[in-house]
């Protein structure tokens, strides 16, 4: 357990509650809080910010229904 941990409270899909729980069992991780820990260090260390934050990207328009396996 590296660093100290807080609790938060946020709001997410459905479908990315499942894409947190995929990794978590792919990866063998003890928590979907650890998957997304890693996906929030990937973005502050190696992250292009410019590309995740300026492309707009909507998994969730039209007929899509998001995170799809």
């Amino acid at each position: 357990m590296a660093g100290i941990k807080k609790e938060v409270t946020f709001e997410i899909q459905d479908d990315v509650i499942q894409m947190l729980n995929h990794i978590k069992d792919k990866y063998d991780f003890d928590s979907k809080d650890k998957a997304l820990r890693c996906i929030l260090d990937y973005v502050a260390t190696d992250g292009n910010w410019e590309e995740i934050f300026n492309v707009r990207r909507c998994i969730r328009c039209g007929s899509k229904t998001g995170w799809e396996m």
